[in-house]
């Protein structure tokens, strides 16, 4: 078309579409032009706004490899992730929250009761329930793949002095659907300042904590997989969280446990002569359609 103009150019765009485009490709492809044109419009985007833009985007890339996902990030404190999230988590099942730009695929696979803690300091925690299906029954055979940072609030690919796979692993639950190990009481953190993201941070006058956490990817056969979170209910950045990830569903208490009482079956066990703490949270799994 040789008239495009500011008001038509999202319908000339449209019209550009080929017989045979996918539905779900036109409708979403349909729906981010509009969207994208109105904001342009919306705001009057100047050359240099626009260019800004870009350059932006070019440098997300220098801050992106396979240890650090940049564009997850953004995407995380921009609200994206915890949206898509709650877009799509099931009532049935443990609510879904946000995987983070951290994650390590192919951790160790850890036995029941593994100690994840090992050498470092730090109050411990025993960490143990169930994963269950939307009746209530236990699922054999799930994989929980378990992630956190360490005391010093860095994830393993961020910090030389931990192993690659520090605070990483994967259990898999027998016929009772237990899973249990030990580890130290995560800490809140601040997410990566020091790239872009950091700049939309300091831009918009937002701080960058995260409370404290512990990650969980929770799959079975013939289960929807689960992308998740446990959050404690004292941490001071609940309810202000950069990234959005906290749900009601999500929040749990530490339970305080006598010196004494640590139970057999573990790792620790023997080694814990005084008090600890435990988190006690079941997981529900939603089968696939």
């Amino acid at each position: 078309m040789r008239n495009v103009t500011k008001d038509n150019i999202t319908d000339v765009f449209l019209s550009y579409f080929g017989p045979d485009t996918d539905p779900r490709m036109l409708q979403v492809m349909g729906s981010l032009a509009r969207h994208l044109h109105g904001f342009a419009r919306e705001v009057n985007l100047t050359h240099a706004e626009w260019m800004q833009g870009i350059q932006f985007l070019e440098r997300m890339t220098e801050f992106t490899d396979k240890e650090r996902h940049e564009f997850i990030l953004l995407s995380d404190v921009l609200g994206l992730s915890s949206l898509v999230d709650m877009l799509n988590s099931v009532p049935d099942g443990t609510s879904s929250s946000v995987m983070g730009p951290f994650h390590i695929a192919d951790a160790p696979d850890i036995p029941f009761g593994f100690d994840m803690k090992r050498h470092y300091e730090g109050e411990v925690l025993l960490a143990h329930g169930v994963v269950r299906d939307p009746d209530g029954a236990p699922i054999e055979g799930a994989e929980l793949d378990i992630w956190q940072t360490a005391p010093n609030g860095l994830y393993s690919s961020q910090d030389e002095e931990q192993d690659t796979y520090s605070f990483h692993g994967i259990q898999t639950t027998g016929a009772d659907g237990r899973y249990g190990f030990t580890t130290v009481k995560p800490v809140s953190y601040e997410v990566p300042t020091d790239g872009p993201v950091g700049d939309i941070l300091r831009a918009t006058g937002r701080h960058a904590w995260r409370p404290s956490h512990l990650h969980y990817i929770a799959t079975a056969p013939g289960f929807r997989p689960l992308v998740t979170e446990i959050f404690p209910d004292d941490d001071p950045y609940l309810d202000e969280d950069t990234v959005f990830g906290v749900r009601s569903d999500l929040v749990m208490k530490y339970q305080p446990q006598a010196a004494g009482s640590f139970p057999d079956g573990y790792a620790l066990s023997g080694q814990v002569s005084g008090p600890y703490l435990m988190a006690d949270f079941d997981l529900t799994l939603v089968r696939a359609e």
